[in-house]
């Protein structure tokens, strides 16, 4: 399914993410993917991060208090046709398996002019 008039590389870019995320991959992707500044929300404490290590090392403690999964449903233009709007499942996997939440949400993806992620935000999905 491609993503509703969504440039190509960025298409692209944040169709890796998500598959790399729920890896051991996502630490290595960190670089090419986000901005060095990037602001990223901490959903668990409802606090904004700057800067990748401050990501990776959010990832870092979700990862050591479970395994979160996040699966991509679909990606569109966000309404000022700049960000873009990635529609995610999220899950948790543990010793019975792979569970899914019954709703979505939305990552809002802004961007730098050299195609890197700069900002994300979360909102409700469906």
């Amino acid at each position: 399914m491609p993503g509703e008039g969504v440039p190509a590389a960025r298409e692209a870019l944040l169709r890796r993410m998500y598959e790399v995320f729920s890896t051991d991959e996502r630490d290595a992707f960190v670089t090419p993917c986000l901005a060095p500044d990037v602001d990223w929300p901490n959903v668990l404490d409802g606090v904004r991060l700057h800067g990748r290590e401050e990501v990776r090392a959010y990832w870092a403690r979700q990862f050591a208090a479970g395994h979160p999964l996040v699966r991509l449903e679909g990606l569109r233009l966000d309404g000022d046709g700049e960000g873009v709007v990635a529609t995610v499942r999220p899950g948790m996997r543990d010793a019975s398996g792979d569970r899914w939440a019954e709703g979505t949400v939305e990552h809002v993806y802004r961007f730098g002019g050299d195609g890197l992620v700069t900002r994300m935000d979360v909102r409700a999905g469906s």
